[in-house]
């Protein structure tokens, strides 16, 4: 038992599955389908995201990418605005948005080490010159998407939403990235200490290139199927994900100091934010109440994990 409670993942998902269980308890039971169906779905944007932001975290302190947000808005509105509603645009479409991300996470690395901007700033400039770019090809319209997406977004394939098997589906090549693979462990390396990571002679830059790369094409590819789940793009549909993805990556157990990364811990995060909100929602409270609420719970969470039961440090 004391090795499984010391494991970094295990408390997001005692939290998610208590929050899921006082929901029930508050419902009678009713809904208990519906309720894991709308989690596993809403839950499955904040994973693709949340592992994008994951891996530039585990780069080591100062690394994150703020513009996860209008990465997302870009992308989702260029393709579907390419995409036009015609099913047999999609693959394009798909295409088009990988192509953005990876334009994005060039950028965002050619701020930092060309110019020498931190990465808090660089990726907080460029956010703004990617909404922009988002509101001048959106013009305020709101962009339907290809039929065959949208049921596709909001279809299920044996009772498990397709959003979230494809969700499963990222996090799984994540974990073998991170685990299994020579990448992985320049990644956690570098995270520990770059000087050494630099004498060691790891490709230091290279790997971090890759790492924002990797970063916007999931934030790009994780627009494009919010914007087709949710029936159109729209200017404002990233802006939840910009705390969202780091909180994700904090309360699954990744360091913040970097080196030590944690994949499983994004879905236990995922499912407990979504399930914070639909509790509260449940118990009736009002919005202001549901934000202090949301962020007491996510700090006891935090304390809980810190305290030698969850964290590694």
């Amino acid at each position: 038992m004391n090795s499984i409670l010391r494991l970094p993942w295990i408390w997001s998902f005692v939290a998610a599955a208590a929050v899921w269980l006082l929901t029930m308890f508050a419902t009678g039971g009713a809904g208990a389908l519906g309720l894991t169906q709308a989690t596993l779905t809403f839950a499955a944007f904040s994973v693709i995201v949340g592992t994008g932001q994951m891996f530039v975290i585990t780069l080591g302190p100062g690394n994150i990418d703020l513009a996860v947000p209008a990465t997302m808005t870009l992308a989702g509105t260029v393709a579907l605005k390419y995409m036009d509603t015609q099913d047999a645009l999609v693959l394009h479409g798909i295409a088009i948005s990988i192509a953005i991300g990876l334009g994005i996470g060039l950028a965002n690395y050619a701020l930092i080490k060309a110019l020498r901007i931190p990465p808090i700033i660089a990726t907080l400039a460029m956010s703004f010159v990617i909404q922009s770019a988002a509101i001048a090809t959106n013009r305020g319209l709101r962009i339907k998407p290809p039929e065959a997406m949208a049921d596709f977004t909001t279809g299920l394939t044996l009772g498990i939403p397709n959003v979230a098997l494809t969700a499963l589906a990222i996090t799984g090549v994540a974990w073998v990235l991170l685990m299994r693979s020579v990448y992985g462990r320049w990644i956690a390396a570098i995270g520990q200490s770059r000087a050494a990571a630099r004498m060691a002679g790891l490709p230091v830059d290279g790997a971090s290139f890759a790492t924002y790369l990797l970063c916007a094409v999931l934030a790009a590819l994780a627009g494009f199927l919010l914007a087709c789940f949710s029936g159109g793009a729209a200017l404002n549909m990233g802006s939840e994900y910009l705390l969202m993805s780091i909180a994700v990556v904090v309360i699954g157990g990744t360091a913040v100091a970097g080196g030590d990364s944690n994949v499983p811990g994004i879905w236990g995060a995922s499912l407990f934010m979504f399930l914070v909100v639909s509790m509260l929602n449940t118990y009736g409270l009002g919005a202001g109440y549901r934000l202090i609420s949301t962020g007491l719970i996510i700090i006891t969470v935090i304390l809980l994990a810190s305290r030698g039961l969850g964290f590694r440090r």
